[in-house]
């Protein structure tokens, strides 16, 4: 999965400086937005993702919905969901997990400039939990574990 700091919607993964996430605390919009009008060709004819990586863990919360959300301003005051990963319990929001959501190829059509992502927070406010999120081309799974005892003859 080849990375690109401008197609980053929340936290940083800069190359030379440690991976950060953007603390999610209630429901909020990325702390980065992208202007379709002037990044026209993000991936034309392409298949793209939004990659959300829990980068600390949560607590508290029952459940956090994570979208990838358009609007017409880049205050994203009213945004439009176009996808999302649904409600991702609690247990599941450990350090390292991945959520990949298909970004649907006709966003032009929408009418709308702007793109970020979108957490809506379930239950207690979390005091904890933070979440880099990406747009790429390719989804890599480079997390593959075999049985204990696994030998190759």
């Amino acid at each position: 999965m080849i990375t690109d700091v401008l197609l980053t919607v929340s936290g940083a993964n800069n190359p030379g400086s440690a991976i950060s996430g953007q603390a999610i605390t209630a429901d909020a919009v990325s702390t980065n937005v992208i202007d379709l009008g002037t990044a026209r060709d993000i991936g034309e004819g392409e298949d793209l993702y939004m990659v959300f990586t829990v980068v600390t863990a949560f607590d508290n919360l029952t459940s956090l919905n994570m979208a990838v959300v358009t609007d017409t301003t880049d205050a994203m005051s009213s945004p439009t969901t176009i996808a999302s990963t649904g409600a991702v319990l609690l247990a599941n929001l450990t350090a390292g997990k991945q959520y990949v959501v298909r970004i649907p190829p006709q966003i032009a059509s929408l009418g709308e400039r702007y793109m970020a992502a979108y957490y809506d927070v379930t239950g207690t406010t979390p005091t904890t939990g933070s979440i880099l999120a990406q747009i790429v081309k390719d989804v890599q799974d480079g997390r593959k574990f075999y049985a204990s005892g696994f030998s190759v003859t």
